[in-house]
């Protein structure tokens, strides 16, 4: 099979990254042929994370190239959307370009859809707020990230719904925990874009680490501030990610209780877990599932909880080894590579074009 993936992003995009270009030598090895046209540049996220104003005419030269992968569609037996393919235009534009002989599976990782019928203008939810949903339900099939996504795709009337989780290369992680060492470390790892939930929790952090050596390694934002927080910054590379979260003893993941936070598909869980550590983290969205209290980590909805599960973690080496452990099963079983390629391999294969 011939597949054209219209990604958002390139390498450097965290959801094209996992959503879709760390299958392809799966696909490849299935026998299919993957050409990868993405939207946005590497160059486009890194001035997006520096925030750096984005030059017009590079947008422009973005929304042309992707006209053109449009139009050479039609040599292709089926095509690979993340989201959509013509952000920010109306369907009917979109649906006029692609190939309508051309069958599509399109896939979400976040509630993109609240991009739109969420907007604070009106004319973009006039205008695009049901764009989203008519992209599912023409599309051959959807692939959701968790059940939130799954269940507006299916009122959207999209005919063949389909949860693959975001996963992780577990062949790139360490299947135990670190040694004892040092001070207490509290993780973190994200965007500049998301480390702004970090400040939630930012009292209970404080409670935690006064009067102790327990530190905050916050991975991903190098202008991130949190007063009266002992703040470790690391840049993210992402030769160096995994080993960073390695040397944590808990990773955290505070969310607000949103539209759009409901939509995350908790990768940055499913990446402490890899690595064998205890997670903390709030009780929004697919959070509530992937983290199971008292297993292999605690969910906290108040400073309180924050507070009090960190302070356990922290006196309790037993209780860290056990629980990471624990995690790093239940990524073995549900969230690996080697489990979500051969079902992301049987759905583009059961949607391709019959020619």
């Amino acid at each position: 099979m011939n597949i054209l993936l219209l990604s958002r992003y390139q390498w450097l995009g965290a959801s094209s990254r996992y959503r879709s270009y760390q299958y392809i030598p799966r696909l490849e090895s299935r026998g299919h042929t993957v050409t990868v046209a993405p939207l946005l540049s590497d160059t486009y996220l890194r001035r997006l994370y520096d925030r750096q104003p984005l030059p017009a005419g590079d947008l422009l030269r973005s929304y042309a190239r992707r006209l053109r992968d449009l139009r050479s569609a039609q040599r292709y037996d089926l095509l690979w959307i993340e989201y959509e393919a013509l952000p920010w235009l109306p369907y009917a534009a979109e649906r006029a370009i692609r190939p309508r002989s051309i069958p599509y599976v399109v896939d979400y990782d976040d509630a993109v859809f609240h991009r739109y019928d969420m907007h604070r203008t009106g004319i973009v939810r006039r205008l695009l707020g049901r764009k989203i949903d008519a992209v599912m339900r023409d599309a051959a099939a959807v692939i959701a990230g968790n059940a939130y996504l799954a269940d507006r795709a299916r009122a959207a009337g999209a005919r063949s719904v389909r949860i693959i989780p975001t996963v992780i290369d577990l062949s790139r992680y360490p299947a135990t925990p670190a040694a004892e060492r040092g001070p207490f470390r509290i993780g973190w790892i994200g965007s500049p874009s998301t480390s702004q939930f970090l400040s939630m929790v930012a009292p209970a952090l404080q409670r935690v680490c006064e009067g102790t050596d327990t530190r905050v390694i916050a991975i991903g934002d190098p202008s991130l501030r949190l007063p009266g927080v002992p703040l470790e910054l690391r840049t993210w590379r992402e030769e160096t990610e995994i080993a960073e979260i390695a040397q944590c003893d808990v990773g955290i993941m505070p969310l607000p209780d949103s539209p759009w936070e409901r939509g995350k598909c908790g990768l940055k869980l499913v990446k402490y877990m890899g690595c064998a550590l205890p997670v903390v983290a709030s009780p929004v969205g697919v959070n509530a599932t992937i983290v199971e209290e008292g297993v292999n980590g605690f969910l906290a909805g108040d400073d309180d909880q924050w507070a009090r599960a960190l302070r356990r973690l922290r006196e309790d080496a037993a209780l860290r080894r056990e629980m990471g452990l624990a995690g790093r099963r239940k990524v073995e079983s549900q969230f690996s590579l080697d489990s979500a390629a051969p079902v992301l391999a049987s759905i583009l294969e059961q949607s391709q074009s019959p020619g």
